[in-house]
């Protein structure tokens, strides 16, 4: 068995189409032979499966299993995926996903090794140098195994320096086990604080070919490498405490300023509510604050001098109220009243003249204006949706926009593109204004490249609607919106990160075009689904799709401020009614009127053709 320390490893292993299922096999043996010589657990080496195709699938990661039957059997579970070969795409989510402290491997700080053992039978259909490159430069050591097949140059590039122990090429399926035994002792190597003198002052944690030291809790690594010295367990920031932090050695408290106290968490700090004493004697509101209370009336009230009883404030002398005719208080409120006979307008304000006017319209539903949402926009960069539909796309975005009350205030918009990776292209606090926001949108750079949605979904839940980039806190009651577009399958799972989505409070809508999978554009959209999804065939005539974004987010905004009566309740139908009576009663009298001028003008005419006819 390893004994060299804690290692985090995680076997990548290629299962297209090529791989026959008995040479599947053999790589399953592969696996268990290597993992039942590690000393597996919580605190030594944990292990990772994942398996690639043309897409990604995680079998297991760092933080699932603890135990060697537990892997063992999550191993001889796996179904191969049977398709592509994309090499580079595997290297990616290696890098992004399975070696993140989320998904168990230790935090750097902790120099625990990250190994990455590659084993692939044929060519990448992808580009594996960059992101190799980058992979090994974030500090995993990756290890090439190539079967029968393998193109060594793929190999290479993939490998961390030096290649002649990190690259290796086996002839068959049938000697990987033998080559497993090879590997196993490449991979292991001495133990180093066991063989020489290491000199650490705590302890001595052993890497392949190499040692490094550690100390105690409470203490810090001097630049010697070996002796230890005590750590202000404050001035690292990691406390979490909300006011003040107080060192002990080793270890900290936290403590509160004046006006509050320390909450069950040991960090947090709360603020004493002094209303709830009981003895603040507010005739209508009491408000707490760090030292002490004050007094506060409802709307339409006014704080007496005695600063706690309060009075009705006349708000029609307060207010540009705007009524045509007469303003009337009410406690807390005001409203207009029209003279006898006339009758008052859907504005609240003005006055009817014509009783026999034309028929009113039923009222229509106005732009977003009146709703204050958060919106974060999370659009499709991959390399299928094409430059010139990522202009439309963009188009789109802003048709939105124009739906919009963008301010600090009101609502504020945010913006992530995605592809093989995630890019933030503005935050919800970046721009206040929507002819900001369009001038950003269509300035944004199409990325091109894979469809990871699921690290896009992830990336939206941790990131854009955090405090720091923007969003209100929950407590504001704020709606919080992301909306998704696509054009095809993601090529990562996306059901962990939209069920998190949705249980954080985000409203989630999604949008597909083309080549878009229904499946998961519902696994995305929010309750009732119906109302949360939309699709297009394809990205010239996506534009009703604002149409229906409109119609499922406006009512939500503008609760409580805009009233959608429908034409056909009681009130509206009698007022119905009663117009057209009027009109039929006026083209009545205006009939009666032209048969009446119609006689009086004959019987003119007969008088004047009598008269001429006497001078003849």
């Amino acid at each position: 068995r390893c004994r060299t320390g804690p290692l985090d490893i995680v076997f990548v292993i290629d299962s297209s189409r090529s791989v026959r299922p008995f040479e599947f096999e053999t790589m399953r043996r592969f696996m268990i032979d290597i993992i039942g010589n590690l000393d597996v657990g919580p605190n030594a080496t944990r292990v990772g499966v994942i398996q690639y195709s043309s897409q990604v699938q995680n079998i297991f990661s760092l933080k699932t299993f603890f135990t060697r039957a537990d892997m063992e059997r999550a191993i001889n579970g796996i179904i191969p995926l049977a398709q592509g070969t994309m090499t580079g795409l595997a290297i990616q989510y290696v890098m992004n996903v399975a070696f993140t402290t989320q998904e168990g491997a230790r935090p750097p700080h902790k120099k625990i090794p990250r190994i990455a053992i590659v084993v692939t039978d044929g060519r990448p259909q992808d580009r594996v140098t960059e992101v190799a490159t980058h992979a090994r430069n974030a500090g995993i050591e990756i290890y090439a195994v190539g079967i029968q097949r393998a193109d060594m140059n793929s190999l290479r590039a993939m490998a961390s320096p030096p290649l002649e122990e990190h690259v290796f090429l086996v002839e068959s399926f049938e000697l990987i086990q033998q080559f497993g035994k090879q590997f196993q002792d490449k991979l292991c190597g001495v133990d180093m604080c066991v063989e020489q003198e290491h000199g650490c002052q705590h302890s001595c944690v052993s890497t392949p070919g190499s040692f490094y030291c550690e100390c105690n809790p409470g203490y810090r690594l001097n630049m010697d490498g070996k002796t230890c010295s005590p750590i202000d367990a404050c001035a690292d920031g990691r406390h979490g405490c909300q006011h003040h932090c107080v060192s002990v050695r080793g270890s900290y408290s936290c403590r509160c300023r004046p006006g509050y106290y320390l909450g069950q968490n040991k960090r947090s700090c709360i603020m004493i509510d002094y209303c709830s004493f009981g003895n603040h004697s507010c005739q209508h509101e009491c408000v707490s604050m760090p030292h002490g209370h004050y007094c506060r009336c409802r709307s339409g009230y006014t704080l007496q001098p005695d600063s706690k009883s309060c009075r009705a404030t006349d708000l029609c002398n307060g207010v540009d109220h705007g009524c045509e005719f007469k303003c009337v208080s009410t406690e807390g409120s005001y409203h207009c009243m029209c003279p006898e006979g006339q009758q008052l307008q859907a504005d609240g304000k003005t006055c009817s003249r014509d009783q026999a006017g034309p028929l009113s319209s039923p009222p229509v539903l106005a732009e977003c204006a009146a709703g204050h949402v958060d919106l974060v926009m999370v659009i499709d960069g991959s390399k299928s949706v094409r430059p010139q539909n990522f202009e439309l796309v963009k188009q789109f975005v802003n048709r939105i926009v124009d739906l919009l009350d963008v301010s600090p205030h009101g609502t504020r918009v945010g913006l992530v593109q995605y592809s093989s990776r995630v890019r933030t292209e503005f935050p919800l606090n970046k721009y206040h204004s929507a002819d900001e926001i369009k001038k950003a949108v269509m300035d944004v750079e199409y990325m091109e490249k894979g469809t990871m949605t699921g690290l896009a979904l992830k990336h939206m839940v941790e990131h854009s609607f955090s405090e720091l980039e923007g969003a209100r806190p929950l407590s504001h009651n704020i709606p919080r919106i992301g909306l998704v577009f696509t054009d095809g399958r993601s090529q990562d799972d996306i059901s962990e990160w939209a069920r998190r989505a949705k249980e954080s409070g985000i409203v989630m809508f999604a949008v597909g075009v083309g080549k878009a999978v229904e499946e998961e554009l519902r696994a995305i959209a929010s309750e009732p689904v119906e109302q949360h999804f939309s699709y297009s065939a394809d990205f010239t005539t996506m534009t009703h799709l604002v149409e229906n974004f409109s119609l499922n987010i406006c009512p939500e905004e503008g609760k409580g401020q805009t009233e959608i009566r429908s034409p056909c309740e009681c009130e509206a139908l009698v007022q119905f009614q009663t117009n057209t009576v009027a009109i039929l009663q006026s083209l009545t009298e205006k009939n009666i009127l032209y048969a009446c001028s119609l006689a009086q003008m004959t019987a003119r005419l007969e008088d004047l053709e009598k008269q001429i006819a006497n001078k003849k």
